[in-house]
């Protein structure tokens, strides 16, 4: 757990954009209060805009303007403020309501996950005021805010799936709010194998599994009371409706955290091996200090071990990937108008490069995608002359077309009118609302440009 609750003085962006409902109809600052101790307002009593407008959550967001506030506790999510750093001001008028909610459908378990604060031993049902959410207060809330949220979340503690409507409301967000991106993270030890393909059907837009391992043995040492060939049967349901239909979504993630009995090369590979077998879209490593005589020494952050995955870390980028060659890898040549270090160019007309894009890795470039995500374009970045970043969308250029697994595209890249100055141009790919593949460890084209009158 993070050291953060002893700061002194401190920031936090949550209350500006984010809520989180529990199953009981309270209202929380953030999605990690698993006892309920921040309590911001009541939706069974209150509209949401009223608790997201309402006195608690003002007086927060004026004491964080000042450096902190009593309300947060031992929240981990605060961000420490250096001596002397003044705290980050941000409008008091933070909208009518959030743009970002988590959903938590019961704190109830079905696993007993070793020393975590959200196991049922802790008691952390018996701090909710209802076992399990009533479909018709999340009715309520995104009939008020469905078309401002952006977001949800659908999960918080406990297992989101014992909830037996649970694939319904995910069902009713997406029929009645097709906007919302809706993310799902889940053991997958409580869905039927039918449940998972309705999730699938339901138009959800990604769904992460936790497993810790790629055997019974080793997978339950953590995820006590597990069944690891139950949990691998529900992802390999999720993974054949997904195929069956064609569907680009949901985007699923096989999330592993790693600790001192499944970090070993053997136990990783099978894992690269079951995930790349079943067409999982992403495996990634989680990295954990907890509990302090489980988590994984080898892969501490900073060690050779924890560098050689670095990209394949969770929390290291958006697009980082275990499965052998699924990490997005590209090299982009300028091959007109000059293949110089330097580019020159006239003042106030755009100009014209011809880049070939080369995928270097296993999994094709996709052109289109859904709902505009995940889709993959050229970005041309915009940089002053010392590397200082002026406009990193600065342009985009479509894909023509899907560029497949080891093969090539050629296509015009029309870079807007610049004033007399110098500058480089930075060309990356860009897998749209996700990340840029320089942040996975592709490696971006960089220009020289001369403006001139």
């Amino acid at each position: 757990m993070s050291l953060n609750y002893l700061a002194t003085r401190y920031t936090c962006s949550w209350p500006w954009s984010t809520l989180v409902l529990l199953c009981d109809g309270r209202v929380v600052c953030g999605c990690a209060d698993p006892y309920a101790k921040r309590v911001l307002g009541d939706a069974r009593t209150h509209s949401l805009g009223e608790i997201w407008t309402g006195p608690t959550a003002s007086a927060l967001r004026r004491d964080l303007n000042d450096g902190g506030s009593a309300f947060c506790g031992d929240c981990p999510l605060k961000l420490p403020l250096e001596d002397g750093q003044a705290a980050p001001q941000r409008t008091l008028d933070a909208g009518a309501l959030p743009t970002r909610l988590y959903v938590e459908c019961t704190a109830a378990c079905n696993l007993s996950c070793l020393d975590a604060c959200c196991a049922p031993e802790t008691g952390i049902t018996k701090t909710r005021q209802a076992g399990m959410l009533d479909v018709e207060i999340l009715r309520r809330v995104l009939a008020e805010a469905g078309p401002s949220l952006q977001r949800i979340d659908f999960f918080n503690y406990g297992e989101a799936f014992l909830h037996k409507r649970a694939v319904e409301m995910c069902e009713m967000v997406k029929r009645d709010h097709p906007q919302i991106y809706l993310y799902t993270s889940t053991n997958g030890g409580a869905l039927t194998e039918e449940a998972a393909r309705r999730l699938v059907r339901s138009g959800i837009d990604e769904v992460t599994f936790s497993i810790d391992g790629a055997s019974q043995d080793v997978y339950a040492r953590y995820r006590q009371r597990g069944q690891f060939d139950k949990v691998m049967a529900t992802l390999r349901a999720v993974m054949d409706e997904k195929q069956r239909l064609g569907l680009d979504v949901p985007y699923v993630n096989w999330r592993y955290i790693l600790f001192r009995w499944n970090d070993h090369d053997a136990e990783m590979q099978r894992a690269r091996d079951l995930a790349a077998a079943l067409g999982v879209d992403r495996l990634c490593w989680e990295i954990t200090d907890h509990p302090e005589h489980a988590f994984s020494r080898r892969f501490a952050t900073g060690t050779s071990d924890w560098q050689r995955i670095r990209h394949q870390i969770w929390d290291d980028n958006n697009l980082g990937n275990a499965i052998p060659g699924a990490t997005p890898r590209a090299r982009l040549e300028i091959r007109a108008p000059s293949r110089e270090p330097e580019l020159t160019h006239r003042a106030g007309t755009p100009l014209d490069l011809d880049v070939r894009v080369r995928n270097l890795s296993r999994r094709a470039f996709p052109h289109t995608a859904s709902y505009g995500r995940r889709l993959v374009r050229l970005g041309t970045q915009l940089l002053d002359a010392d590397g200082t970043m002026r406009a990193q969308d600065f342009a985009r250029t479509a894909l023509p077309a899907t560029v497949a697994a080891g093969a090539w595209q050629d296509l015009r890249v029309e870079v807007p009118p610049l004033p007399r100055g110098r500058y480089h141009l930075k060309l990356d790919l860009v897998s749209e609302g996700i990340d840029w593949f320089e942040a996975c460890g592709s490696e971006p084209t960089l220009r020289a440009l001369t403006v001139t009158e």
